[in-house]
């Protein structure tokens, strides 16, 4: 298992939000036309406007996602046994891939907030009942002995 990035903060909400919601379309990406990733990487972070915390933290999220794939896809199957990972859809399936990341492993913001920010960003892109199918399978990663609160 690959070693979470160590910082001492994800930074303000609004700068968490950016690079959460960045990762989740670096990965969507990645998932559905197979882009190469630094190729992806460098379209996405080439805006002077992205500061270098929202790129640190989402490399962060997009290579904690990459190099823990197989734990991560694991979690939700134990989770969500009746949706088969490869089945879900691509926004659904990175969304719990970050977020079960977040939780499990990064452990850098609360659990709580994790599953908030990862609903709403599902509210945003997903289809019109994913936020109820996350927050389903988030909760009951949380109440699992999965992750230490």
């Amino acid at each position: 298992m690959a070693k979470p990035i160590e910082t001492s903060r994800l930074g303000s909400a609004s700068d968490s939000r950016q690079a959460r919601t960045m990762a989740l379309k670096v990965l969507y990406e990645l998932d559905s036309v197979d882009h190469p990733l630094d190729q992806i990487k460098d379209r996405y972070f080439e805006d002077e406007g992205v500061s270098k915390e929202i790129v640190f933290i989402t490399v962060g999220l997009i290579e904690g996602v990459l190099e823990n794939k197989i734990i991560i896809d694991t979690t939700i199957s134990e989770f969500a046994p009746a949706w088969p990972v490869s089945q879900l859809g691509i926004i659904e399936r990175n969304v719990l891939r970050m977020a079960i990341y977040e939780l499990m492993l990064w452990q850098l913001s609360p659990p709580k907030v994790v599953i908030n920010e990862w609903v709403e960003l599902a509210k945003m892109y997903g289809g019109e009942s994913s936020f109820k199918f996350i927050n389903g399978v988030l909760g009951s990663v949380f109440e699992s002995d999965k992750i230490n609160t």
